[in-house]
């Protein structure tokens, strides 16, 4: 009895198994991969609209139009500056971005570029944006050359965002990708184990 209860666990097992690459396959086929290009409304420091679609730049977290950050003495508005300088890579030009999912919030994570230029990579290179996720490289170099944020002092984004009563967020992990999915599949399948054996 007892082994015929073990090989209809491990068939379940394996069915769940095969379910859930099927889900990813399926899931990564869908959002990924999409590209959309345009004229872009510049939001912030890391968002912008195209399409009429809300795109969150991946991997990077730029100051808040309304945080201010320091250098020296004086105060100087990090957060207008840094939409300001996500402006002026764009320019006239069109904007690409390479959709990677989605965040919490409905927003679509991209790798955007201009004028062939990683907008996402540019940001943080450039001391505009702090590394969020990726972009670890440029960050490093900005910090040692005192680009940007770095020139002074600044609160993290997301700290500044949490004591300002913003929204939260944690380094970019869109829903769909494979972490984020395994994570979803791992909880289920305690959740049937679960009750498989207290059932």
């Amino acid at each position: 009895m007892q082994r015929m209860a073990r090989l209809i666990r491990d068939l379940l097992l394996t069915a769940l198994i095969l379910l859930f690459i099927g889900l990813i396959v399926v899931r990564l086929d869908s959002s990924q991969g999409e590209t959309m290009s345009g004229r872009a409304r510049i939001v912030d420091g890391d968002t912008l609209v195209l399409d009429g679609k809300r795109i969150r730049l991946t991997g990077i977290d730029a100051p808040e139009l309304r945080q201010v950050c320091r250098r020296g003495a004086q105060d100087w508005p990090c957060g207008t500056e840094a939409r300001d300088r996500l402006r002026g890579l764009i320019g006239a030009e069109q904007t690409i971005c390479a959709v990677d999912g989605a965040d919490r919030y409905g927003r679509l994570l991209a790798v955007c570029s201009a004028r062939n230029r990683d907008l996402n990579a540019a940001m943080v290179a450039g001391g505009y944006a702090v590394a969020f996720g990726k972009y670890a490289a440029e960050e490093d170099a900005a910090r040692r050359d005192r680009l940007g944020l770095w020139a002074g002092t600044f609160d993290a984004p997301r700290t500044w965002r949490q004591t300002h009563g913003g929204m939260d967020e944690a380094p970019h992990r869109p829903d769909n990708s494979p972490d984020t999915l395994f994570q979803q599949f791992g909880d289920r399948v305690k959740a049937i184990f679960a009750g498989l054996w207290n059932g």
